[in-house]
């Protein structure tokens, strides 16, 4: 297995761009990794442990390392922790704190997740920060907008997801009577890609005016919003003309269909689809009559049925069978992937989505690819997830040849 080399310098198009990370956990990590792929150095500032903790980003001791490799680069925050720089401080210290003021001065972006009256105290608000910097970009990951009554509490993936009604998805669509959470920490990856984009925009608005700005990005609002795209559907009007969640997703039939041999996904859309679909079933004199299914809006209506008697076909023949009759009609249909599957998946493989390394304390590593092709700026990786505080010496001796 051919492992990667590390990139020398920075190719995206934020080289030149750097980030003070006081974020962590995986909304902030997740946001600032990306940043970081694009071409952004980032610093990221730790704090050290207490009397119950190990110190630094929770996410580091999240999962088994392998055997021999340091404790503090666990699973997940190996996933979301690539081209970053660690420094650790502990900013109730004088001189921690005068040397995160020395590296503001330098930085471009100041992005933390910790609570904001928190920063207030340390001094560290978006005022005192723009005192030093003013064309700052000050961006803040919260729980909650700071105009509401929620302002200041506690949030983490699970509480946004009870909040923003994530949690009454599952249960809408099954008829199950207890509320679930998705199953993958939703909450915090939307608001990290909220977060993402609110520092490009800011960032390009710096460059148009050369203004800075403070930029809150709330997961409950972030996250709310992302879930009523589709599940406002009929009370976006008033008095509201249906139900509240899509119809054909909150759907138990909306599944991965049976074949003779595994599943597929399968998602006939257009009148044409759907009637060359129905004419492979078998059904092109019965079904494709019934004015049930006869156009968009009619199967939208009894979207329940139809999916119903899509997988009563489906299992008559293999899932290679299926996709070899569908895709020259241009129906879209897919191999139903396990999380197994994924690595020998052939067009994730012939896109290199995988890609390994050699990480110098942990071993070899599996990452992820940027996912965004950029034919003039193309993202790259240029520095393994880093131990506990493995850069503050380095960066706080470049802070001080800076300020000579």
């Amino acid at each position: 297995m051919t492992k990667r080399q590390l990139a020398t310098e920075a190719t995206g198009p934020l080289k030149g761009i750097k980030v003070l990370d006081l974020t962590s956990v995986i909304f902030g990590a997740y946001a600032t990794q990306m940043l970081g792929d694009l071409g952004a150095e980032i610093i990221k500032v730790e704090s050290p442990g207490g009397r119950r903790g190990d110190g630094g980003d929770i996410m580091r001791w999240a999962g088994e390392v392998p055997e021999g490799a340091p404790r503090d680069l666990g699973p997940i925050y190996m996933s979301i922790n690539r081209n970053k720089r660690s420094v650790l401080l502990d900013l109730r210290e004088p001189e921690a704190l005068a040397a995160i003021k020395a590296l503001v001065a330098e930085s471009d972006v100041f992005a933390a997740s910790v609570r904001y009256n928190g920063l207030k105290r340390l001094g560290l608000d978006y005022e005192s920060v723009k005192a030093i910097k003013p064309d700052i970009v000050y961006v803040h990951g919260a729980g909650y907008g700071s105009d509401g009554p929620y302002a200041g509490l506690p949030a983490y993936d699970d509480l946004i997801q009870a909040g923003s009604g994530l949690a009454d998805l599952l249960n809408r669509t099954d008829g199950a009577p207890e509320h679930r959470y998705v199953p993958t920490v939703l909450a915090d990856k939307v608001s990290g890609l909220f977060m993402t984009q609110a520092v490009l925009a800011a960032l390009f608005h710096r460059q148009r005016t050369g203004e800075g700005q403070f930029v809150e990005v709330p997961m409950l609002e972030c996250v709310t919003g992302f879930t009523l795209a589709e599940h406002l559907f009929g009370h976006v009007y008033e008095p509201p003309t249906g139900q509240w969640s899509y119809t054909r997703v909150a759907n138990p039939h909306r599944k991965p269909f049976k074949t003779a041999d595994g599943n597929i996904g399968l998602l006939p859309y257009t009148d044409k689809q759907w009637d060359e679909f129905f004419e492979i079933a078998g059904w092109g004199e019965t079904v494709a009559q019934d004015p049930r299914f006869g156009d968009y809006a009619s199967r939208a209506r009894h979207v329940h049925e139809l999916y119903a008697l899509v997988e009563t076909v489906t299992q008559g023949r293999t899932t290679d069978e299926w996709i070899a009759l569908l895709q020259p009609l241009h129906i879209p249909v897919v191999k139903m992937n396990r999380l197994d599957d994924l690595p020998a998946d052939p067009h994730l493989s012939a896109v290199g989505f995988f890609e390994h390394y050699e990480h110098p304390e942990a071993g070899e590593y599996v990452q992820t690819k940027h996912p965004i092709r950029y034919s003039a700026t193309p993202a790259n990786v240029r520095r393994h997830p880093p131990r506990l505080g493995e850069h503050t010496e380095e960066v706080l001796a470049e802070v001080k040849r800076g300020e000579k």
